[in-house]
């Protein structure tokens, strides 16, 4: 009984390690990514599925998950808000094949922040992971003193210059 168990249990190992190398997922972070990103920046991932088993993948699905990891703020982002690829899809992947993507994201909120590809396929039990990468989204002021003060003053004191203008011609018509 013992050994049935034993071997039972090597077997289903050995399954889901099988299963879990037939799909590699990388990710690395652009090249022209911003050193110091900033809320409006555009930042991209690059991502490399790749089929390293013996039997084709169908149907598979790709998609990016962007998590907050600011202390107190943590949770999952709605990629919506933030301009980024929903899914890829692929109807087959060969063994040995590779698709990359490039997914950008906009940044439109300030924190720390953890990025993940998965994928899986139609047959598949299993959803395979990149390894995440970090970063931080540095505030950027929305409202800028620089940008409304001269909107603030400047409207109100092109206003008194019509009026005092109107008045400076009311009076210079009616003085004829």
């Amino acid at each position: 009984m013992k050994l049935i168990s034993v071997g039972l249990w090597l077997l289903l190992l050995f399954a889901g390690s099988v299963s879990a190398s037939s799909v590699d997922l990388h990710l690395t972070p652009s090249a022209n990514n911003p050193e110091h990103p900033t809320m409006g920046d555009w930042m991209h991932f690059n991502s490399v599925i790749q089929n390293s088993g013996v039997t084709p993948i169908d149907g598979l699905v790709a998609w990016i998950s962007l998590i907050e990891v600011t202390p107190g703020k943590e949770q999952p982002m709605d990629l919506e808000d933030w301009s980024a690829h929903k899914a890829v899809t692929g109807t087959q992947l060969p063994p040995g094949a590779t698709l990359e993507t490039d997914w950008p994201v906009r940044l439109i909120q300030n924190g720390d922040y953890r990025v993940v590809i998965s994928a899986t396929d139609r047959n598949a039990h299993t959803v395979f992971t990149s390894p995440t990468l970090q970063f931080h989204v540095t505030l950027k002021p929305v409202i800028s003193s620089s940008r409304i003060l001269p909107i603030a003053l400047g409207i109100p004191l092109l206003l008194i210059m019509l009026l005092i203008l109107q008045r400076f011609r009311g009076h210079s018509r009616t003085s004829h």
